[in-house]
């Protein structure tokens, strides 16, 4: 765990391994380590770098909107700060936005695209409504309301415990500032759809059959609009399959890396 320093704000980030890079942007309402089985199962192969978002696990401050550029920008900043150069993105959820957004921002530097869990639209009216009103309410009632509220829909139906713990864990990680930037930043996300087939890189779209934030049809047809991307669908995990399915969700993930190296990952 590492910090880079840019005026007042201070970026934190995971940065382990070597080899070819791989950028990974965490959901809402967690942080970095959302990654750790990740970063455990691909660092031996891959150096994987996973930053912070603003007001979220050790970045700060918190911007009163956690804005979709933002989360990019700063990427990249901790991406040059690096030296890294060409990477993999990959995103979940909210993370997924991020992704999208540094491949609209900075697309020169991807070499293969990994959306899970996510969608490319933008809120509706409703959705972005109901995003404020989160906003508020986590800054009036605290941590502990926010976990309430997503604690279980983050989740299979059937939860497995020590995922359940360790979501708590991370989401306790966050300050409710940026709990409510990250809210603002989403509802004000713009739309990607037309993005789609732009994307000319290699992708993979992942999706969870429990999913209750993001129905799987929801990434499979988006998928379908994108030039060179696979669909992986993963069954007994809902919105983090990253940390209820991990060994299918890296099986996935070193399978696509492992495509992509001759082609798009300079060592």
């Amino acid at each position: 765990m590492a910090n880079v320093a840019l005026g007042k704000l201070s970026l934190s980030y995971l940065d382990a391994g070597r080899g070819p890079a791989l950028l990974l942007f965490h959901a809402f309402p967690l942080h970095k380590e959302m990654w750790l089985p990740q970063v455990e199962a691909l660092s031996a192969h891959y150096r994987v770098v996973a930053p912070d978002a603003r007001g979220l696990g050790d970045s700060r401050p918190a911007p009163d909107v956690l804005t979709m550029e933002i989360m990019a920008d700063d990427a990249a900043a901790v991406l040059d700060h690096l030296g890294v150069n060409k990477v993999v993105v990959c995103g979940l959820s909210m993370g997924g936005y991020g992704a999208l957004a540094f491949w609209r921002r900075h697309r020169h530097r991807i070499g293969g695209l990994v959306l899970a869990s996510t969608r490319a639209v933008a809120d509706t009216d409703d959705a972005r409504a109901g995003r404020e009103t989160f906003a508020r309410q986590a800054l009036e009632h605290g941590i502990d309301w926010v976990l309430t509220e997503v604690q279980a829909r983050l989740q299979r139906p059937v939860p497995i415990p020590a995922v359940a713990t360790e979501i708590e864990r991370i989401v306790r990680g966050n300050t409710v500032a940026g709990i409510a930037a990250a809210q603002r930043g989403m509802a004000a996300r713009a739309d990607s759809s037309a993005l789609l087939a732009e994307i000319d890189c290699p992708a993979l779209v992942i999706a969870a059959d429990d999913d209750s934030y993001i129905a799987p049809e929801i990434p499979v047809q988006m998928a379908a609009q994108i030039k060179r991307a696979k669909v992986v669908r993963i069954a007994g995990a809902g919105h983090l399959s990253n940390l209820e399915q991990p060994l299918v969700f890296n099986e996935a993930l070193s399978a696509f890396l492992t495509e992509l190296r001759p082609e798009r990952l300079p060592p």
